[in-house]
């Protein structure tokens, strides 16, 4: 990559801290050169995926076409099929983005493929499906995806154990991340106990910002006080605020020391869900307020455009703003507002929009292979 055809915008993001990543794959994506360019001009390191963004890339369009037909007549079930495309789509994106990985010493270049949904309160299986996509994708800057779930915090800590890097997934409140940052650490100690590099073990703790906003906009204008309406559109990013805080001090704490000794790497936050999705907010509001080092932004393409075309990044815009964010949820608190039921509900629907995509993919392909084998 080279400095002068990057924007500078996203060059200025990378430059405080924070790791641009591309909340999207298909193979059109990888075929046409439109990923390779991203990380050309787009400052993109890093690709996340899950059910729905594969659900739309292997429904829309032809570029699948050709491998159904091969694995129907090899006699593939639809969860092979779907298996062994979003593996493909997944290795390749790896290829595509090997040079980040390299030259950030294993931080960056990572592609992120998540474990089945219907999995999210069922540890074993996570587990045991965790490491099968780690050996098929065969890719040393490969994520695997788990929810953080009840269930899911153990299969972090095993899957961890084994010398797989872990991205975690749909955390919405301060305190499930906090039982994340646990179960990372437990499993860099099972994993140096069992002989491994720890330096090699990456993870990112995924934080879902503007589902936070939206869940609590709805509550606040129910309430419709003038006290309650004025805190819409500041849930978010107070809480993405939290979190950073709550990351400093257990990676600036004794436990995470001891680890850092052998290598050790710390979990990073990552934004998730960082479209913005109310149109009176500014396009660009989830990016630009939660700039900060060793942080990942993983945007949709749209949103990339937006802070490339008129971003503003003003340096640091979270490092000590801890104190300020918890006034906006004593704030919500007094308004009415039941947090701990935001993040309860907020946590279900997402496991469940989950899996229903899932579920809409292996049927839409089940339909496609149905027509190829006609």
């Amino acid at each position: 990559m080279t400095s002068t055809t990057q924007n500078p915008n996203l060059a200025a993001l990378s430059a405080a801290g924070v790791s641009v990543w591309l909340d999207d794959l298909s193979r059109d994506r990888l075929t046409s050169g439109n990923l390779k360019e991203l990380t050309e001009t787009r400052s993109v390191v890093g690709v996340t995926t899950n059910p729905t963004i594969f659900g739309n890339a292997l429904q829309h369009g032809h570029a699948y076409d050709d491998q159904l037909g091969e694995l129907v007549a090899r006699g593939a079930d639809v969860e092979a099929v779907i298996r062994t495309a979003t593996t493909d789509d997944v290795r390749n994106a790896c290829d595509v983005l090997r040079s980040a990985w390299d030259a950030s010493d294993g931080i960056d270049g990572r592609v992120s493929i998540e474990v089945d949904p219907r999995l999210a309160h069922d540890t074993d299986k996570t587990i045991l499906q965790a490491i099968e996509l780690w050996k098929i994708v065969d890719r040393p800057n490969l994520f695997i995806k788990i929810p953080a779930t009840k269930a899911g915090l153990p299969a972090i800590t095993a899957v961890l154990a084994e010398g797989i890097s872990v991205n975690v997934t749909l955390i919405f409140s301060v305190e499930r991340h906090r039982e994340v940052m646990d179960a990372y650490l437990a499993g860099l100690e099972a994993a140096k106990s069992g002989g491994h590099d720890l330096s090699k073990l990456h993870s990112v703790a995924s934080f879902f910002v503007s589902r936070v906003d939206t869940e609590i906009d709805d509550r606040l204008e129910k309430i419709g006080s003038e006290a309650a309406l004025a805190l819409r559109g500041k849930a978010g990013v107070a809480n993405a605020r939290l979190a950073y805080a709550a990351y400093e001090e257990v990676f600036g704490g004794e436990r995470y020391a001891a680890l850092a000794a052998d290598g050790a790497r710390v979990q990073r936050p990552l934004w998730a869900s960082t479209g913005v999705k109310n149109p009176d907010y500014p396009d660009t509001l989830y990016v630009t307020e939660l700039v900060g080092p060793h942080t990942v932004n993983t945007l949709p393409e749209k949103t990339i455009e937006a802070v490339a075309d008129h971003g503003e990044i003003r340096g640091d815009t979270i490092s000590g703003t801890g104190p300020a964010a918890q006034q906006i949820f004593d704030q919500l608190s007094a308004v009415g507002i039941d947090v701990p039921d935001v993040f309860e509900v907020l946590e279900t629907e997402g496991v469940a929009k989950f899996e229903a995509s899932w579920n809409e993919l292996l049927e839409a392909t089940q339909t496609r292979l149905d027509a190829a084998s006609k």
